[in-house]
């Protein structure tokens, strides 16, 4: 019988230990990326869908018609005032121009002729030599020969202007484009016969649209005393089309005198340094435009907050590194985050990244993670 005890006891033992040894293993809290509310002062942008242009736009139109001799000049280039850019067959100008000479020729002997008929008919006039109606006859033929030479000045300095139109010279200093015209081609004068366009791209200009409702605001804002949107036109972000953002800042240049009527809406415009080159005519860009400034606002990542079905969440950290989810009320968006009306308050720490894991009440290792408002978009600028 002892053995038999003593054989049931050795195998309780064996069983207890083989349980022991296959029993799981404790888990070790997740951990999880935690951030701070910030609390600062915000200056909120509204974004608008802008085109460029350059400081100056120049069109070169032809001011005689002909055909195209020559282009003098590289497409895509920078010209300087006053280059030789096109030049039109100057032939039939210059015959203008020998005929215009020849004509003043004529009419200044002309002239010589009747100025000296004149001046020798006042004396015999005063001798009663000759009738007082042949000297008013030759001071008329003496007049109508300085009006003839008069005319014909005009004329050749016409003939020579239009000769002179025959080189067409670059208005200004800048960047030509392509041309839309080729050796041998036929132009005319006329607002719709554009040979190509020169533009100075020291500063660039953008144009763009703000609703008639926001510009209303925006005033009545800035009219305000002490307004915090006062000098908000003076910084003007600019964003391209690949969604990098400009790195020069631009000032409000101007805004239309009127509301359009047919879309309600006013124009505006931005000037932008432009050192590199890089902005060129014809670009669409989103401008970034101070439209509110909001003191000692609340900001969190919009990483950290949770979206389903228009109810917006996060995760506080609480006590015993728990933590639990809040209803949020999410204000506009401030770079990579957003601004919070209720549900939080400045110091609270959030969950900052690995929301998909957690749970209400779960257990997690908080690992501190500074942030700061546009933090992500500088990263992926580098």
């Amino acid at each position: 019988m002892n053995k038999i005890y003593f054989l049931s006891a050795i195998l309780s033992i064996l069983i207890l230990s083989s349980c022991k040894k296959e029993a799981a293993p404790e888990m070790k809290p997740l951990e999880i990326a935690v951030t701070e509310v910030l609390q600062q002062d915000v200056r909120l942008e509204s974004e608008f869908t802008g085109q460029t242009f350059g400081q100056s736009d120049i069109q070169i139109n032809p001011r005689v018609d002909g055909i195209i001799e020559s282009l003098n000049f590289k497409e895509g280039s920078v010209v300087t005032k006053g280059q030789l850019l096109y030049t039109i067959d100057p032939l039939p100008y210059q015959a203008k121009v020998n005929q215009a000479e020849g004509s003043l020729a004529e009419v200044e002997a002309r002239l010589a002729k009747t100025k000296s008929d004149y001046d020798m008919m006042v004396p015999l006039a005063k001798m009663n030599a000759v009738s007082q109606r042949e000297l008013i006859a030759a001071k008329s033929a003496y007049n109508a020969s300085v009006a003839s030479v008069s005319a014909a000045k005009a004329s050749l300095q016409n003939a020579r202007l239009e000769l002179g139109y025959c080189r067409i010279l670059a208005p200004i200093t800048g960047l030509i484009g392509i041309s839309k015209v080729r050796v041998g081609d036929y132009v005319r004068p006329g607002a719709a016969s554009v040979l190509n366009t020169v533009s100075d791209l020291g500063d660039v200009r953008v144009r763009f649209t703000m609703s008639e409702q926001e510009y209303l605001r925006i005033f009545r804002e800035i009219s305000k005393n002490n307004s915090s949107l006062k000098g908000a036109g003076q910084s003007v972000s600019l964003t391209l089309s690949d969604g990098s953002m400009y790195p020069q800042t631009g000032k409000m240049s101007f805004a239309d005198r009127q509301v359009d009527p047919t879309t309600g809406a006013m124009t505006f415009e931005a000037a932008f340094p432009n050192p590199d080159k890089l902005l060129r005519p014809g670009q669409y860009v989103k401008i970034g435009v101070v439209t509110d400034v909001r003191k000692d606002a609340l900001v969190i990542p919009q990483r950290s907050v949770i979206e389903m079905q228009g109810i917006y969440q996060v995760y506080v950290l609480g006590d015993s590194s728990k933590v639990h989810m809040q209803i949020v009320k999410t204000g506009p968006s401030y770079k990579d985050g957003y601004v919070i009306e209720d549900g939080l308050k400045s110091g609270d720490k959030i969950a900052f990244g690995g929301t998909s894991l957690l749970k209400n009440g779960s257990v997690i290792t908080p690992k501190i993670t500074p942030w700061e408002p546009g933090q992500s978009q500088t990263a992926a600028t580098k």
